[in-house]
């Protein structure tokens, strides 16, 4: 009977010890490091309600504040018409949220003094060599003719949107329609050989440098990264990034053993009535395309977002160096870049971009709260995240929310996140 008594304790303890393994980073209170267990709760209530009301199908958020773990929550479904509840260790398509991850495996690169970044692109992708910039009727519905580039596109140039490369699916102009519509349609259709032979074919839509557009840039700078490495891009990041940081479920597609734990999204979006459409990676792509086609789990990016918190470095692992992460979190739109970000996102309006995010560069004015210095990069599938260097405080949210309702969820859960802090 005395054995039999400590069974139950056993057990409870190896849960514990699972439990705590599964953790993305330590533990601690809530209290302990500033925030109200009692206003934490309220997202719990708010997502829940939307969740029994049908506008999202569940989610996962972490939260971390000065490095320790004091919010990991599941809510709701990863299959909702299945009825299956989501788990932490979900994994969903983090569309944009790729771009970040490509361009710290580009400054490992720029580390090792194999590229800089005011080298042309075309250094390593001779495509690029003689670009032309259009030259529009002013409806912007005919090509009059093109022009020579003044200058060539840079390594910066495709690490901050200021290529002149565009996404086709983001405007109606000639120009628009000659480019793939998204990052996810260029790596489905093309392989990356035939995607950087066209798109050194196609004119500009801006003199390079001059404007922030968003676009194909970093899908070239995976490119770019693999022309380096003479590898493929997700072999590259799986042994510079993902295993250092012990990112076990993040690549460029969800692998067989692991596809029941990939999220469905709801079949249509709950404000437009509209189809909810995610790029299907539970298949390989032609070309692992740096702007749009990773998976991972609320866990994993967490540890991406706290290793650029604590200036390069996690679990004894250095991945960049302190002045390369304080480099790619500072503005680089200078007084003279056009800066068009708040028609990618609304949510990042007049914010201002690093290297493959965006730079709070006010704690007033733009739609979110935060602090000057705050940076993240949201992906279109529904997932965000944000990184504060002020507050000490790491945050993301996954989600399969495509469509306008994804910028309702970056306001909702900024607002509920922020106000739970003492």
């Amino acid at each position: 009977m005395k054995f039999r008594s400590l069974v139950p304790a056993l057990v409870l303890g190896l849960f514990a010890l699972s439990a705590a393994a599964a953790d993305p980073l330590p533990r601690a209170r809530p209290e302990a490091v500033g925030f109200s267990s009692a206003r934490l709760a309220r997202i719990g209530e708010v997502l829940r309600a939307d969740i029994e009301h049908g506008r999202l199908p569940g989610a996962v958020l972490a939260i971390a504040r000065k490095g320790k773990l004091v919010y990991f929550e599941a809510f709701g479904y990863r299959d909702k018409a299945a009825g299956i509840p989501m788990t932490t260790d979900t994994i969903f398509g983090v569309a944009s949220m790729t771009k970040p991850l490509v361009t710290v495996g580009a400054l490992e690169l720029y580390e090792q003094g194999r590229l800089l970044i005011d080298d042309p692109v075309s250094k390593y992708l001779p495509q690029f060599a003689k670009m032309q910039v259009a030259r529009m009727d002013p409806a912007g519905q005919a090509i009059i003719d093109t022009v020579p580039a003044a200058r060539q596109i840079t390594i910066q140039d495709i690490m901050r949107h200021t290529s002149g490369i565009i996404y086709g699916g983001r405007g109606t102009t000639a120009v628009h329609k000659l480019y793939p519509e998204s990052s996810a349609s260029a790596a489905t259709s093309m392989t990356g050989a035939e995607f950087i032979d066209k798109l050194g074919s196609l004119p500009l839509m801006y003199q390079p440098g001059t404007v922030w557009d968003y676009g194909l840039s970093i899908d070239v700078l995976g490119q770019v990264v693999e022309s380096v490495a003479n590898e493929r891009l997700g072999q590259y990041l799986q042994e510079n990034l993902f295993k250092p940081l012990g990112m076990a479920d993040t690549g460029f597609i969800v692998p067989p053993d692991k596809v029941s734990r990939y999220a469905k999204a709801l079949p249509t979006d709950p404000d437009t009535g509209k189809p909810q459409l995610l790029m299907d990676l539970t298949r390989p792509t032609k070309f692992e395309c740096g702007g749009g086609c990773a998976v991972s789990t609320a866990g994993d990016y967490l540890r991406f977002a706290q290793m650029l918190l604590n200036h390069g470095t996690l679990g004894g692992q250095r991945i960049l160096g302190r002045k390369t992460v304080d480099y790619m979190t500072a503005n680089q739109l200078g007084p003279e870049v056009k800066n068009l970000i708040g028609n990618a996102d609304p949510t990042r309006a007049d914010y201002g971009f690093g290297l493959g995010m965006a730079v709070r560069r006010t704690d007033g004015i733009v739609r979110l709260m935060g602090s000057v210095g705050d940076f993240s990069w949201p992906g279109a599938s529904g997932t965000n995240w944000w990184a504060d260097p002020k507050e000490e405080l790491a945050v993301v949210f996954m989600a399969h929310t495509p469509g306008p309702i994804r910028w309702h969820y970056r306001q909702l859960i900024n607002a509920l996140v922020l106000q739970a802090l003492e």
